[in-house]
């Protein structure tokens, strides 16, 4: 049954990426580490206002409406890790939902992990052995913000659009969760797997 969404006051259009600012090489390299390591706010993201909204069908439903989806989910997998070392949970995720799938690494056209932190993306590539010219390929969180609660969808959206844009078959779409977990999502471009 459709249902309405009354917004009371005034809102505003949104005209311009707030989180986009001048990033020269030089001033990133004088940003003193948070945590004593190699984490600064140059190379980590910003929490980022977002919203997202998205429908999950059944086949049997699209067929009936007519609808043609961006994409086909194929597989989860979400994974517990010890909570010191939550940065690495996509690298358990990524592996099981393959697994799950029946699909190799190899198979894989884009991989999308976000990226807290940029050297937990880059630790979750150098385990996984990843081609990082798969790997985020439009930039990754710290590029394009992480927004709390929209970021999965924020994930599998700019996969789904990368696979068709592309014309390419399967993707991959991880996170790391605060507290010791992973999660990872495969994708299917439904064209590509008609061709």
């Amino acid at each position: 049954k459709p249902r309405r969404l009354e917004i009371k006051g005034k809102g505003e259009v949104v005209r311009e990426d707030s989180h986009v600012r001048p990033s020269p090489l030089e001033a990133l390299a004088k940003i003193r580490p948070a945590f004593g390591g190699v984490q600064t706010g140059g190379n980590s993201s910003a929490v980022v206002d977002g919203a997202a909204g998205v429908v999950v069908a059944s086949g049997k439903w699209l067929k009936a409406k007519a609808k043609a989806p961006l994409a086909r989910i194929v597989a989860c997998a979400a994974i517990g890790v010890p909570p010191q070392f939550m940065g690495i949970g996509p690298v358990p995720a990524i592996r099981a939902v393959l697994a799950r799938a029946g699909l190799s690494l190899s198979q894989i056209d884009r991989i999308e992990i976000n990226e807290a932190f940029g050297a937990q993306v880059m630790a979750c590539s150098r385990e996984l052995g990843l081609n990082e010219a798969k790997l985020n390929v439009h930039g990754g969180a710290v590029a394009i913000g992480h927004p709390l609660g929209a970021t999965g969808v924020r994930l599998a959206f700019t996969l789904s659009r990368q696979l068709q844009r592309e014309g390419l078959r399967y993707g991959v779409a991880s996170a790391c969760i605060g507290g010791g977990q992973g999660i990872a999502m495969i994708v299917e471009n439904p064209a590509a797997a008609q061709s």
